[in-house]
Order: C-alpha cells, then sequence, then structure tokens
C-alpha cells in the first residue's frame, strides 16, 4: 500500500469569548494516506444522493478521530461516508462541497 500523500484533517470548534462573541477556530493534524478516484458506482450514487464525491483516502484507523474536514492538495473537503476494513485500516470518502473552504 503506496501511503506517501499527506492529507490534513481539520477539526472546528466555536468557543464563546469573554465578550460573548462566537469564535471558530481549527486544530489540524497532517498525517499519511493512500489516496484514490471513488469508484464508477459511487461516483454515480453519490450524485443521485445529492453528493459530490471527489476521492477516497485510506488511513490508519487510529489516526482518525470523527474530523469532518480534510485539506489535501491546497483544497478542501467534506468527510461523507467512513468504511472501516477488515484490517486496521479506514477508507474516508469526500466530497467537493460549499462551507469547507473558509
Amino acid at each position: 500500500m503506496d501511503k506517501s500523500d499527506v492529507i490534513t484533517l481539520i477539526t472546528q470548534s466555536r468557543t464563546q469569548n469573554d465578550y460573548g462573541v462566537w469564535e471558530s477556530t481549527e486544530t489540524t493534524s497532517d498525517i499519511y494516506a493512500q489516496v484514490e478516484s471513488v469508484s464508477q458506482s459511487e461516483f454515480f450514487e453519490g450524485g443521485r444522493n445529492g453528493l459530490n464525491p471527489a476521492y477516497k483516502f485510506i488511513v490508519y484507523a487510529f489516526e482518525y478521530n470523527g474530523e469532518t474536514i480534510i485539506s489535501y492538495n491546497n483544497e478542501r473537503f467534506g468527510v461523507y461516508r467512513t468504511y472501516r476494513t477488515k484490517t486496521d485500516m479506514l477508507e474516508l470518502y469526500v466530497e467537493r462541497k460549499g462551507g469547507t473552504n473558509g
């Protein structure tokens, strides 16, 4: 398995400052992943359900903590589905969508 690509897992959180104003912060974590295109059936089934499938990232399951945004090649993607394989790997299916680019 070629896990030579680096992806960034992004966690967004909101906190209230001393003046009662909500502020968004991001925490990032870089990990190695195998990057693949989504299958043709995944692409068309996703499109029928209002999704825009882009990639499948294969990562070690212990490195993923439920992050909903991934950055890859200076582009942000939303995670819409995960799949745990029989090994200790996790497939992250992501889509291009508005609202993830800041």
